[in-house]
């Protein structure tokens, strides 16, 4: 009964509040969210007066819960601790940004500290080098990725610039204040280098503690490689070749002892310091303890070079010369002609035994290497040798100098042609000048070492007249 009344009570309110819409104009409007009214029209949020009824909304950040505003209260869209969590991760961002930014600061610092120290202030002005940034670098060798080979101070990596060039990559030594002015002029130096058989310096990084230099690349790798390379990887490698790289060699110390303005002594010299392109054009590289002197100076407190190959006199005095670098190319001599390192077998010596078989023999064809030694080719390789062997004279004053080096070599390879040019001639003229019927008519076993003498007697006449006709020797 009591629940009939209510909803007859309900009914005529609903009836009541419909009429009122409908003859809203007959009745004034009640404002439902005026403050007088909000027990009788609560809302819980935001209260919008529209005629014959109101709109309860959430505020701003906040919303519905259970029956709505009017009802009870909005909760937060965005609880307090997810905000609690949200400040403590933006705080935390800005001290990263702000701890970074500083750290870049601090590099950044650093990085300007290092290029003053390798005398950058110094080598930004010079023309024909380029000053690499650290980050530059990174991108050159894509965080040294891939190393080939160790020079006097370090690994070597293999590098690319951004036109795709490639490049070897090396460090250098560490620069002091007491330093900076040599290791500026050495740079200054090199970059001025411009020869066919010299590595050339293409530029440097100096935003680190030790700076990098920048060369240019050689394909076949180093001259060690080529030599002494395991027996599966061996590279064929003929005279002509091995005396076309010998005199490219001397050609690039030569030209460093006497065509620059300053005199450089190489100071390392030895088969892994001479590199090969891909056409096996010898260059000198990794100018070693070089960068350890002063221009106008001939000696170091650190003696630094190789065992097998440094120069006597240098390793007991600290006393650097030209003539050191020419004892250390006598030795790549020996072993471009007997294909040997300087220490094989059971400690066997390369240098004492071309020695002791020069002393006793007055030759060295028993070391030679097999696959040159023919016999035709015996006497340059013989001349090759006892021009070795004068290089690695005791005594400073007797060595030959370069230039000499280079004429001597460059005698041997035109001596080797002129032979070789001698014999095509000779085999032509032959064949030109004497027809088949002079020759024996019967090749038997009684016949043939005449048919020889004959072959032999007529190439020797052809050999005469051609060197009377042309006048060479």
């Amino acid at each position: 009964m009591v629940s009939l009344v209510k909803g007859i009570a309900s009914s005529q309110g609903g009836m009541e509040k419909s009429q009122r819409s409908l003859y809203a104009p007959m009745y004034a409007d009640i404002n439902e969210c005026d403050p007088s009214n909000k027990d009788k029209y609560p809302c819980y949020g935001v209260c919008k007066n529209i005629v014959g009824d109101y709109e309860c909304s959430c505020h701003t950040g906040y919303q519905p819960s259970g029956g709505g505003p009017k009802k009870q209260e909005c909760n937060p869209k965005f609880p307090v601790a997810a905000q609690l969590a949200l400040g403590v991760s933006l705080g935390f961002s800005f001290l990263v940004v702000v701890v970074l930014f500083t750290l870049m600061m601090l590099q950044r610092r650093k990085m300007n500290e290092y290029f003053k120290k390798n005398g950058g202030s110094i080598l930004q002005n010079v023309d024909n080098i380029v000053i690499f940034s650290k980050d530059e670098m990174k991108k050159i060798l894509k965080n040294n990725s891939e190393v080939i080979g160790q020079g006097g101070f370090g690994k070597v990596y293999k590098g690319r610039l951004k036109d795709n060039t490639l490049v070897a990559v090396t460090t250098s030594i560490e620069v002091t204040e007491a330093q900076k002015e040599d290791f500026t002029n050495e740079v200054i130096i090199q970059s001025r280098m411009m020869h066919n058989n010299i590595i050339k310096l293409l530029g440097c990084c100096l935003e680190m503690d030790v700076p990098m230099l920048v060369y240019e690349f050689a394909a076949n790798g180093s001259l060690k490689d080529i030599l002494h390379s395991d027996a599966s990887h061996l590279v064929p490698l003929t005279l002509d070749l091995r005396l076309d790289i010998a005199i490219e060699s001397a050609e690039g110390l030569r030209y460093m002892h006497s065509s620059i303005s300053h005199t450089i002594r190489h100071g390392d010299v030895k088969p892994a310091n001479i590199l090969l392109t891909d056409k096996f054009v010898a260059k000198i590289s990794d100018f070693g303890t070089s960068k350890l002197l002063t221009v106008d100076k001939e000696f170091t407190m650190v003696v630094a070079g190789s065992m097998g190959y440094i120069d006597p006199v240098f390793y007991m005095t600290g006393h650097l010369t030209q003539k050191s670098d020419v004892f250390s190319f006598g030795v790549v001599l020996l072993e471009l002609i007997s294909r040997r390192q300087t220490i094989y077998g059971k400690n066997r010596s390369l240098i004492i035994e071309f020695q002791e078989a020069y002393d006793q023999a007055n030759s060295g064809r028993l070391l030679f290497d097999k696959d040159i030694a023919i016999e035709e080719d015996v006497l340059i390789l013989e001349e090759i040798g006892r021009l070795a062997m004068e290089c690695l004279n005791e005594k400073i004053d007797e060595r030959p100098d370069m230039k000499e080096v280079v004429a001597r070599l460059m005698m041997l390879r035109r001596s080797r042609k002129l032979k070789q040019e001698n014999y095509n001639i000779s085999r032509q003229q032959f064949f030109e000048e004497n027809s088949i019927d002079e020759l024996p008519k019967s090749f038997d076993d009684n016949s043939s070492s005449s048919s020889a003498e004959l072959l032999s007697n007529l190439a020797t006449k052809n050999s005469l007249t051609y060197r009377s006709t042309t006048g060479r020797d």
